[in-house]
């Protein structure tokens, strides 16, 4: 098959879809199958969730315990984490009815550009999500539980500041954090495909650096919870993960013109610009 025709399988736009019918319902079965299967286990899964808080709470020789504020609380923390954990089990599947719809219209060679990058997205944002959890979740409760006061204050007849935390709230918080480093690890996923279908440029990204690092900073304003500490861990973690792209950006630069010598499809205005 020829690079530069789309497959056979091109079909008439009814066709098309009822393709899309199918697999948008082979999506959302799959997202009620495993949303039902997470809500039979959503206690678990909030043990672990728990895990930062409670060692923080346990280095400070606090016994761990969250509280329902609102009478219904429990019940929606429970099909919050069965949503979340549903669609997070749910994307694999859900990603490849995706390719399998847009597949057919693409040529040979943007499905291998483009089918690394699948796999990669889900990859890095499990990266993301683990870094949030195993090292910024700790280091931020134990800096959020640093203004409590307690026998001290007591001692010295001043009001005690002690840790009464919501499930739902705790839950909010948490879920938020590895959310926005998972999007945000996204980044080096999102500039490389960029780079690969020729959109941007190494030297582009080069001259923005000044404007990324302003961007960033306000991505991580919004994202995190309102406390510099959240906000700085947010951006260590990104913008080296910039800086990264860039270098990917160039190794995609480089193998193209490699390729593009070899085939006698190289001018030299093209590396000037």
């Amino acid at each position: 098959m020829s690079l530069d025709t789309p497959d056979d399988t091109a079909a008439p736009l009814i066709e098309h879809l009822a393709e899309l019918r199918t697999r948008i319902l082979i999506s959302l079965g799959a997202f009620v199958v495993a949303m039902v299967a997470c809500y039979a286990v959503w206690k678990p899964v909030f043990n672990f969730l728990t895990q930062p808080i409670c060692h923080a709470l346990a280095d400070r020789g606090q016994q761990c315990g969250l509280y329902l504020i609102k009478l219904q609380e429990g019940f929606f923390v429970a099909v919050n984490i069965s949503f979340l954990g549903g669609f997070a089990l749910s994307f694999p599947i859900i990603a490849w009815q995706l390719w399998r719809f847009v597949a057919p219209g693409l040529y040979r060679n943007e499905k291998n550009a483009f089918l690394p990058f699948l796999f990669a997205s889900p990859a890095m944002f499990f990266v993301g999500a683990t870094f949030a959890y195993f090292v910024v979740l700790p280091m931020a409760f134990r800096f959020f539980l640093s203004f409590q006061q307690g026998d001290m204050a007591a001692a010295n007849e001043l009001a005690s500041i002690g840790f009464q935390g919501s499930v739902q709230e705790y839950l909010s918080l948490t879920v938020k954090f590895i959310l926005a480093f998972g999007i945000c690890f996204q980044l080096p996923v999102l500039l490389t495909l960029m780079g690969k279908a020729g959109l941007i440029t190494a030297a582009s990204l080069s001259g923005v650096r000044k404007y990324a690092i302003v961007a960033i900073l306000l991505v991580a304003s919004v994202a995190t919870p309102p406390d510099v500490i959240s906000q700085i861990m947010l951006f260590s973690a990104v913008y080296p993960l910039f800086e990264v792209s860039i270098q990917l950006v160039k190794r995609i630069e480089k193998k193209r013109e490699a390729r593009m010598r070899a085939e006698g499809t190289w001018f030299e205005d093209e590396d000037e610009e």
